[in-house]
């Protein structure tokens, strides 16, 4: 059988989600379902500032802003959250490098070859996807976050 046992499926709904909904399934809900303290505010870590990350200092303003305004952050989606920043950087400074240079390059033998920065940024694509989906950033994440906040 293929995944991990016990995590194979669906993620369950959050019990808020439940019972906005009234309950639909009649089954028990689950009332030792951990709940977090959201924060008000935090701000970027300092490494951010350390290692020249503008950009993801910006995001990180902006976006805590949003989630923190919203009840949506917690202390345990800081981690995620500083991922998706990072990402977010990361990406920026790809497609700058692509505007750059073009989608190919001259190899070490001379001939043309696709640019590397196209294939980061497309895996900084994929992780600000991955993360920003657990925080809620895309509209569709944002409907599954119904009910939490």
């Amino acid at each position: 059988m293929a995944g991990t046992a016990g995590r194979s499926g669906r993620r369950p709904k959050p019990t808020a989600r439940k019972a906005l909904a009234g309950n639909p399934g009649k089954r028990a809900l689950n009332k030792d379902e951990p709940v977090f303290t959201p924060i008000k505010g935090v701000e970027p870590p300092e490494w951010f500032a350390e290692e020249d990350l503008s950009l993801a200092t910006i995001m990180w303003q902006l976006t805590t802003k949003e989630l923190c305004g919203q009840g949506l952050l917690c202390v345990t989606d800081l981690a995620v959250l500083e991922r998706w920043c990072v990402a977010y950087e990361f990406w920026r400074r790809a497609v700058k490098n692509i505007a750059r240079q073009g989608n190919t390059i001259t190899g070490a033998m001379g001939g043309r070859v696709k640019n590397p920065e196209l294939t980061a940024k497309k895996e900084q694509e994929s992780e600000m996807s991955s993360t920003g989906a657990m925080l809620g950033l895309d509209p569709s994440s944002r409907q599954r976050l119904i009910g939490l906040a």
